[in-house]
């Protein structure tokens, strides 16, 4: 990794304190977009250096806020920032950086939602980003779908959200999220991030999480059928999985048999290979459920996604 070039370092360094940033532009946090500002200089390093190599290639940052992570990129020799950035507050605050980066950040003004990430620089492309925790599983899971366009993902979430998605089989936060991304993706866990280095300091601490490309895994089609098999087994996780699946249309006991699962089986029990053959096996499928077949409501809970 490099840094960034002697005069763009100084120009960074000469730059107002973040708290000025935040005062000269009432940045005051705004529930609706999530906002939790990272000032601690020495942890904004931190996480971009967790993302590797940035001198080729493009990254892409969401919610940026007034810049912290943002300056850390391009301190740490970013070729290519792009930032997007919902807030129209935010992205007057960024004007300065955007003058002192001398071409290596653009500001895109939108909804990371709505924007491929893909469409935004030439590859490699990684995304660096402290996820607004209002839309972060949401944004990942489309990310996920795209992830070999990608050379890595190094994202903040909440605590929580960061367990799931590393979480074995078996484990209590073993779930729909943690098959979805270590299906698409090698996910480790970098380090914690207490609720005090934030402005305003949320209720929860968070984790660095780091997703590259796992290479060695068979296609499924857009992961429609990976999504929509453990969205039926997690759905009802208390269930056994020939009644859980049962939601899905399908001879659930058949399609268990297909891929060598008991019926009498759980969710959770079941590993990330395992629910990948089920969603192979359910999206080539025409195993539709036997007449008079439903799933019994009655024992139906509501599972972590």
């Amino acid at each position: 990794m490099r840094d960034a070039p002697p005069a763009e370092a100084r120009a960074l360094a000469e730059l107002p304190p973040l708290r000025e940033v935040i005062r000269r532009h009432r940045l005051s946090a705004d529930k609706r977009f999530g906002q939790h500002f990272l000032l601690d200089l020495n942890l904004t390093a931190r996480i971009a250096r967790a993302a590797g190599d940035l001198a080729h290639g493009t990254t892409v940052e969401v919610g940026p806020g007034p810049g912290g992570l943002t300056r850390a990129l391009l301190d740490a020799g970013a070729a290519r920032v792009v930032a997007i950035e919902k807030d129209p507050r935010c992205v007057e605050a960024l004007a300065d950086l955007v003058a002192v980066a001398r071409g290596r950040l653009t500001v895109i003004a939108g909804d990371a939602a709505e924007i491929d990430p893909v469409r935004l620089g030439p590859p490699p492309r990684r995304i660096v980003a402290n996820l607004p925790y209002n839309v972060g599983t949401h944004l990942l899971i489309g990310w996920l779908k795209a992830i070999d366009a990608f050379e890595s993902l190094t994202l903040m979430f909440q605590k929580e959200v960061a367990a799931r998605l590393a979480a074995p089989v078996g484990g209590r936060a073993y779930g729909r999220l943690s098959v979805l991304a270590q299906y698409q993706a090698h996910v480790r866990a970098v380090f914690d991030v207490p609720a005090r280095a934030f402005t305003p300091p949320p209720k929860v601490a968070s984790t660095i999480v780091r997703l590259t490309p796992r290479p060695a895994r068979e296609p499924i089609p857009a992961l429609d059928a990976l999504e929509a098999v453990t969205a039926a087994a997690f759905g009802q996780r208390r269930k056994m999985l020939r009644a859980s699946l049962r939601t899905l249309g399908v001879d659930a006991d058949a399609l268990l048999a297909a891929v060598g699962i008991a019926p009498t089986a759980r969710a959770e029990t079941v590993d990330v290979a395992g629910f990948a053959a089920l969603a192979r096996a359910y999206g080539a499928s025409s195993l539709v459920s036997p007449p008079g077949a439903t799933s019994d409501s009655s024992e139906a809970t509501s599972g972590s996604t």
